[in-house]
């Protein structure tokens, strides 16, 4: 199997208990998760070498954290131990057409002071096939976005194949700083990911007749971006989620992907996922079951369905790490998405 490297911000997640509003809670549910830590995750559970490297507090709360991924099987020998404290996030499920909503309080969390010194770099990157951030990273901090380019340069001297999730976060930073920040980001990346949203506001791609919130999707303009995004970054490949939204409680959900080398598109089947019951870390999940795929040796189609089939699980599942085996994916990707008790 293959080993791969993520970095980034794991977090202290506080939900209120099933729907309640922040103003009705009495108490929260307790759990932890960030973007690069929950790709991390789902390779760990698919079998590969998975590897997470991020700043913690040295606290209980922030070995909290790292055992969290020990559980997980993801290794964390190279966490860096330092700084004042673990960010969190507070969030409200929504059902209907309420929205969720989601609070952050990571301001001055260890990881966002960060510096490169901090890491060695050369030794985690040893014998590594796959590195993967998001552009939550680099938004955090501007200390945090150097550290991703220290992190970027090494591994692509080394050779290493890189993925990006582009992860725009109106709540960390603002278009314009996003799009000087992550166009510089993306000569070191070789897969992008995003959605129509992340295109738009990091990178200034924004597909033609397509609105998510009344359910149009016109693939020909997410094909036509992706050709231009090729163009500008020669991205070996482009791939983007596609969620519909008919309410809070009820997506649809599939991906699109396009191929630099034989310019071929391809839009995955849909699922129908309702009722939702956790859609946070259904992008990464996303993202861990295509880079999943690839490094299985599948072509871009297989590897698109089995990401897209990774994630639909994991809208099923509570908290933000995809709980899901390789055998449930597969199954569910061949077409078995009956929800019949196994016995």
């Amino acid at each position: 199997m293959a080993k791969i490297v993520t970095l980034g911000e794991i977090m202290l997640r506080l939900s209120t208990p099933g729907h309640e509003r922040f103003m009705q809670a009495d108490n929260f549910e307790v759990c932890y998760g960030g973007g690069e830590a929950n790709v991390a995750v789902s390779l760990a559970n698919f079998g590969h070498e998975a590897e997470f490297v991020t700043k913690v507090p040295e606290n209980p709360i922030g070995e909290c954290a790292v055992a969290a991924l020990r559980k997980m099987n993801v290794k964390t020998e190279n966490i860096a131990r330092g700084g004042e404290r673990l960010g969190i996030y507070f969030l409200e499920t929504g059902a209907a057409m309420r929205p969720s909503n989601v609070i952050y309080d990571r301001a001055h969390s260890s990881i966002s002071e960060a510096e490169a010194e901090d890491f060695d770099f050369e030794k985690i990157f040893a014998d590594c096939d796959w590195f993967h951030f998001t552009g939550i990273t680099p938004a955090i901090s501007d200390k945090a976005a150097r550290l991703t380019e220290e992190a970027l340069k090494i591994a692509k001297k080394k050779g290493i194949k890189v993925s990006c999730d582009l992860n725009f976060r109106k709540k960390l930073w603002s278009s314009e700083k996003a799009q000087k920040v992550m166009s510089n980001l993306m000569q070191y990346v070789d897969i992008c990911i995003g959605n129509e949203e992340d295109a738009d506001k990091v990178l200034g791609f924004r597909p033609e007749n397509t609105d998510v919130e009344s359910g149009s999707l016109a693939l020909s303009g997410y094909e036509s971006i992706f050709k231009k995004m090729v163009e500008k970054y020669n991205f070996e490949y482009v791939i983007s989620s596609l969620r519909v939204s008919h309410s809070a409680s009820d997506n649809g959900w599939s991906a699109c992907i396009y191929a630099r080398d034989t310019k071929e598109f391809y839009h995955s089947k849909e699922y129908r996922i309702t009722p939702i019951v956790d859609r946070v870390g259904g992008g990464d999940s996303f993202a861990a079951g295509v880079i999943c795929g690839m490094l299985d040796g599948k072509d871009f189609r297989s590897s698109l369905e089995f990401g897209v089939a990774a994630s639909a699980l994991k809208h099923t599942i509570p908290g933000d790490m995809n709980m899901v085996t390789r055998k449930e994916v597969e199954a569910l990707a061949a077409g078995d998405g009956s929800g019949r008790v196994q016995r």
